[in-house]
């Protein structure tokens, strides 16, 4: 008769969890019970494309939704290089803001970036089994997006600027009150908190010293909203970005602007896009976000 087997630790978990210890090799990895299709239902269940812009991308533009998902990547934007980190990440998914193109490219073929085009973006989504779902203008007008920079930036959110018909409460832009603490509020310390905030300094259209007590903000460009401003007698437009004319007069006008950047603006909507994927079921570990955070800096704000 055989000796007996030394006890081990590993032994003694199982007896107290009851379970069995089942020796996998590496073609037994975990799938997530959850198909590309479904993931983008579930997505649009959150944030309706109907919510969106007729022109705009909202859901999945690349790939079967047939196909079980692995994991998921997120970024702001679908980039080449976004994607191949995807794909390393062990990710066939890549969810995001932007869209990969809005109008559709006149040729799809292989790039180095996306100096070849939004073509080179999809064809590398394609040839790495990477799927592209993006949640555009369905997530900029949401309820949560719309509590985004007001909370940042210490701000009272009041209502949407710029409301949808089919539902008031979902629009562009916040229009937000200086909270009574802060007072007296001017645009250079509004300026500063941003700086301190986003880790960059902002463009400035105003003295700044002026007082402030309604701001309104804005992800994202700031389209027409600079008239709106006026209508709603707003001291401030925050936003992410802002044609130059239009800051010109708006300044003309008595409305402050504070320009961001649009990356900057909208980069906290990536962690919306993570809120998202953790409410349907998916677990830390199979969600994977891109750091698309230094594309760019001023160089005052570089030490060389």
């Amino acid at each position: 008769m055989a000796g007996k087997r030394k006890r081990t630790e590993t032994d003694e978990t199982t007896e107290k969890t009851g379970l069995a210890e089942v020796r996998v090799g590496k073609l037994a990895k975990p799938q997530l019970a959850l198909s590309v299709g479904a993931l983008e239902r579930e997505l649009l269940a959150r944030f309706p494309a109907a919510d969106g812009e007729d022109w705009d991308h909202n859901g999945l533009l690349v790939g079967d939704p047939a196909a079980p998902v692995t994991a998921v990547a997120l970024a702001l934007d679908p980039t080449v290089e976004a994607v191949r980190q995807a794909k390393a990440a062990g990710a066939n998914v890549l969810l995001t803001h932007h869209p990969a193109f809005l109008a559709a490219p006149a040729a799809f073929g292989p790039g180095e970036s996306d100096l070849d085009g939004p073509g080179a973006v999809v064809w590398a989504a394609i040839t790495s089994g990477v799927a592209l779902i993006s949640l555009h203008t369905a997530l900029d007008v949401s309820l949560e997006a719309a509590r985004v920079l007001p909370g940042m930036l210490g701000l009272t959110y009041l209502s949407v600027v710029e409301p949808l018909e089919a539902d008031g409460r979902k629009g562009y832009g916040q229009l937000c009150a200086v909270k009574p603490a802060d007072a007296p509020f001017t645009l250079g310390r509004l300026a500063a908190r941003c700086t301190a905030v986003f880790g960059r300094p902002p463009r400035v259209w105003g003295s700044f010293d002026r007082p402030l007590a309604k701001v309104v903000t804005a992800t994202g460009s700031a389209s027409d909203l600079a008239g709106r401003c006026l209508r709603l007698a707003a001291d401030c437009l925050v936003c992410g970005e802002i044609r130059y004319h239009d800051a010109l007069a708006a300044r003309a006008a008595g409305l402050s602007v504070i320009d961001l950047g649009h990356d900057v603006s909208e980069l906290p909507l990536v962690a919306l896009l993570a809120a998202a994927l953790a409410a349907i079921g998916l677990p830390e570990e199979a969600v994977t976000v891109i750091n698309q955070q230094d594309n760019w800096a001023y160089p005052e704000s570089v030490r060389i």
